[in-house]
């Protein structure tokens, strides 16, 4: 694959993925407009995700029946319809409406990720994933700063106006510049792909890679849909831009990973994991300061968005390379837990800090990450044929779990 190619479906996935988390940075003026109370704000990103949960299910599976470019296409277009609903919303419950929308067909970025990994050769395998799923963190927290900056110079409602604009840009791009991906041959049918997500539970390497996602990404979403509540009160008093702009130091930690495609290639997986695993937790000590210091913050936000980067990527490579017959469903399937924990933190941080603070959304935090180090533990633990592997992984050696 080409670095154009690469670089636009990475783009692919980062407005996609934009469309859930560009409201993190104006949690407190949506909530205001909408007039929500502040404890409910949360559920303007969580109700994205539950969306998105509910399109990984039913969507998904599509990508391993129908040629994955008009799928992606048509699913940006969607997208971008959800968006402009939610622009155009006089009350709460049809912004609400908008954002499941574009949340259900957001799951186009599982099926450009899917896309990516079936048209690389074995030994880009890791490096292609690794670009195009950079694009979704990039996504998620360039996100942060364009609506930052947008919010407040022409109000949050701009944010979806651009990025329905830009949804249906990219619908057009990838029609004129991917070759299509049509199966030479149907290998099931729908409702058993549907079906089949469910006997994915049943291996191991599946279950221990939702399990740590479910975990990183709570903790992740915690951070990103609780921060801006404390950074607009006291002490600091920051506007939506000047909290947008730290979606800068996520980037920068992002980007820092963005070579763990490559590590996962070179068979180094478990060891990224358990490393960027105690990042993770030991970033959390750092982001708890935030009451009295903004550089200790910053610092943790670059280490946190590294090591979410790095498992992320390790854990999809390990995936797709077991499961290379069904790699949108399997993504699919993954992403399930990513969901649940992105729902879970985004929700459970606005209400825990309207009760207890900052403090103790960081440990929330924290909890959650020590959740998926323990996971990975208990994994390198367990013998190897304790839980049925898909039928890919079997012949990897045990190091590259």
């Amino acid at each position: 694959m080409g670095v154009g190619r690469r670089l636009l479906l990475a783009v692919v996935c980062g407005v996609a993925v934009s469309s859930i988390y560009a409201a993190q940075p104006m949690l407190e003026p949506m909530g205001r407009d909408l007039r929500l109370p502040a404890e409910l704000t949360g559920w303007i990103v969580a109700t994205g995700q539950l969306g998105y949960l509910a399109g990984l299910v039913l969507l998904v599976p599509l990508g391993d029946l129908l040629d994955r470019r008009r799928l992606i296409a048509a699913h940006l277009g969607l997208v971008a319809a959800g968006l402009a609903v939610t622009a155009a919303a006089p009350v709460a419950w049809v912004a609400f409406s908008g954002l499941a929308v574009a949340g259900v067909f957001a799951v186009v970025v599982q099926t450009t990720v899917a896309y990516a990994a079936a048209v690389s050769m074995s030994g880009d395998h890791g490096k292609n994933i690794g670009v195009v799923t950079s694009g979704v963190v990039i996504g998620i927290l360039g996100a942060r700063v364009l609506a930052g900056w947008l919010g407040q110079v022409w109000g949050w409602r701009s944010v979806y106006i651009v990025l329905a604009v830009l949804a249906l840009g990219l619908a057009v791009c990838v029609l004129a510049a991917l070759p299509s991906d049509e199966r030479s041959q149907r290998t099931a049918t729908y409702g058993r792909l549907v079906a089949s997500l469910g006997r994915l539970f049943r291996e191991r390497l599946f279950v221990t890679r939702g399990l740590i996602a479910f975990f990183l990404f709570a903790s992740f979403g915690t951070l990103w849909s609780g921060m801006a509540l404390p950074l607009a009160g006291e002490p600091w008093h920051l506007s939506e831009a000047e909290i947008g702009l730290f979606g800068i130091a996520g980037l920068a930690g992002a980007l820092g990973a963005a070579r763990s495609g490559r590590w996962a290639d070179a068979g180094h997986t478990s060891r990224i994991g358990g490393i960027a695993l105690v990042l993770l937790l030991g970033s959390w000590f750092a982001i708890g300061q935030l009451d009295w210091s903004l550089l200790l913050l910053i610092l943790g936000v670059i280490v946190l968005d590294f090591a979410v980067q790095a498992v992320h990527v390790s854990n999809q490579h390990l995936l797709t390379s077991a499961n290379p017959d069904r790699t949108s469903s399997v993504i699919g399937g993954y992403m399930v837990f990513y969901s649940l924990g992105s729902a879970l933190g985004a929700a459970a941080t606005t209400v825990i800090f309207a009760s207890a603070g900052w403090a103790a959304s960081s440990l929330l935090g924290a909890a959650f990450a020590f959740g998926a180090l323990a996971v990975w533990a208990i994994d390198r633990q367990l013998p190897t044929h304790s839980m049925p592997a898909p039928a890919g992984a079997r012949s990897r050696p045990p190091a590259s779990r």
